[in-house]
């Protein structure tokens, strides 16, 4: 069974191309041209069809949580991120009760396949190999030592799903896991860290290549000891970052993305359980978190999270940046598959690649979600 996209302007070949069909077989694109046909038609009605956002870092969304540690958790955020044009994501677990993240992470890894909105593609730890310094909204009495011991402790009988960890370079121990990790093939990021720049460059050469959330839960920049920050503007690492204008001002997103370039540079939401749902008291890492305006804090007035989507923080891009619409969904796409190894085959609209299309108008109002050549989200 095929499926032919029609009078649709593609997002493609860094460019927006016009008058070219696109045909899904076998839950892959399958060919991209004038003449083609297929068994179902979709009309994108003169809409954008473009590669499906992808989410390195999303705790939960729709009144669920990555470390509730069910199927109905994990369906219920993977359906609700569908909606807003997200087509694979990485479930976040946080820094709490050493069972509850085994048990996230045993969840994930046995219902990965079952879940029935965007495709899930690993975990990603977020701690607890953290800085209490720098824990933001993570509970300091769950963080633990960074040893190979303790990760295996957490993750070791799921190894596989685990994609990437957030750790922070400084705390005895952690050179030594970052260097396992890299061997595993798992992504190392630095975050909640209030690691020097030398201490950065420690864990660089350890096998640090992403950064996490930069400007959040980080030493920031000095001009006599550059910090954390500086570390991530000056090494070849790839940069994360939450475009909501409350984390960070658009200012120094603009600072970043001159910095880092484009093509280093990739957009997350670090989304809480009141994504896609109005102001109130939710929870986060079992703290209270009050959600005002949009703005997710616990109770001392920390950030707890965000209620960001991806359709969202690329408009929020393409309105506050100079970059392009292709540019700016790069850095919600194809991006962030390359931060994980997977730009082999998600994050384009490319022949051969998984067929995971998003079709919007140009306002970013998702109208169709397409995961693995079906249809998993239609605006009615």
């Amino acid at each position: 069974m095929s499926t032919l996209i029609i009078n649709g302007r593609l997002l493609l070949d860094n460019n927006i191309v016009d008058g070219k069909d696109l045909l899904i077989e076998d839950n892959k694109i399958a060919a991209i041209g004038k003449g083609l046909s297929g068994d179902n038609v979709i009309d994108a009605d003169g809409n954008y069809v473009s590669p499906g956002f992808i989410d390195i870092h999303i705790h939960g969304s729709a009144g669920f949580d990555t470390m509730d540690g069910t199927f109905d958790a994990i369906n219920a955020i993977s359906k609700s991120i569908a909606k807003r044009g997200t087509t694979s994501f990485l479930p976040t677990t946080m820094t709490e009760d050493k069972n509850k993240i085994k048990n996230a992470i045993k969840n994930v890894y046995e219902n990965k396949n079952r879940v029935e909105g965007a495709e899930i593609l690993g975990i990603h730890m977020e701690g607890p190999f953290i800085n209490p310094k720098q824990k933001g909204a993570q509970d300091e009495k769950f963080i633990l030592k960074p040893t190979i011991d303790n990760f295996f402790e957490l993750g070791g009988d799921y190894i596989d799903i685990v994609k990437l960890v957030t750790i922070a370079p400084e705390i005895d121990g952690s050179l030594e896991l970052i260097k396992f990790l890299k061997e595993k093939g798992i992504i190392v990021s630095v975050g909640h860290t209030d690691s020097t720049y030398d201490e950065v460059v420690a864990g660089f050469k350890a096998g640090i290549t992403h950064a996490t959330h930069v400007f959040n839960a980080m030493r920031g920049f000095h001009h006599r000891e550059v910090g954390t920050l500086g570390a991530i503007f000056d090494l070849d690492i790839s940069a994360e970052l939450i475009a909501d204008g409350i984390h960070s001002v658009f200012p120094a997103i603009r600072t970043l993305l001159k910095l880092k370039g484009k093509d280093n540079t990739n957009l997350i939401t670090d989304a809480m359980m009141a994504a896609n749902l109005s102001d109130g008291v939710y929870q986060l890492g079992g703290q209270d978190v009050y959600v005002k305006n949009g703005a997710a804090r616990l109770k001392s007035g920390v950030l707890a999270g965000s209620t960001l989507t991806l359709d969202k923080a690329v408009k929020n891009i393409l309105t506050n940046t100079d970059l392009s619409l292709y540019e700016s969904v790069a850095l919600a796409s194809y991006n962030s598959a390359k931060v994980i190894g997977v730009q082999d085959r998600k994050g384009l609209i490319k022949e051969g690649y998984d067929a995971d299309i998003i079709i919007f108008d140009d306002d970013i109002d998702i109208k169709k979600t397409i995961v693995g050549g079906k249809i998993v989200y239609e605006k009615k």
